[in-house]
């Protein structure tokens, strides 16, 4: 598996490494997301993995440049995990057309998820407000908070 990772942050890269690494992946690190799209022309990865802040070309502006692309015919479809910063994130990753999300601190079970789903097709979201629903019959094992993580974006 070839996976690029888009981020100006060393932390986040060691992260995600130390949670994906083994001897049939290889790693792309991309500092600039200017970058991102000639890099993906000239080795297509598996893919991508893409911080929400990365100097002068965020995650969400990097998305939509390779959906743009993708539309165009002038790249192919690349699957895009976005790692956000705050739950408040998820509607820009949603607008951007990334595949998934997961949201910081990162840790290497939810990574490996999350990568496993959306390269073999599937989506990956976490963070996704779902609604409380009030009755008479109220029952008290109801999520008080109305947020749950979500394996899906169906």
């Amino acid at each position: 598996m070839h996976i690029l990772i888009a981020t100006d942050a060393q932390w986040v890269v060691d992260e995600v490494k130390a949670a994906l690494e083994s001897p049939s992946t290889s790693f792309q690190i991309i500092s600039n997301g200017r970058h991102v799209a000639r890099s993906v022309r000239e080795r297509t990865p598996d893919i991508a993995i893409l911080d929400m802040q990365v100097g002068t070309m965020g995650g969400m502006a990097i998305t939509m440049d390779l959906r743009l692309d993708q539309s165009s015919g002038a790249l192919p479809k690349v699957p895009v995990l976005m790692l956000l910063d705050r739950v408040a994130d998820i509607h820009m990753a949603r607008r951007s057309g990334a595949d998934g999300w997961t949201i910081k601190p990162l840790d290497a079970l939810r990574l490996r998820k999350a990568v496993k789903a959306i390269s073999t097709g599937g989506c990956y979201a976490e963070g996704i407000p779902t609604p409380v629903v009030e009755s008479a019959d109220a029952d008290d094992s109801a999520p008080e908070s109305g947020i749950e993580a979500a394996d899906s974006l169906a």
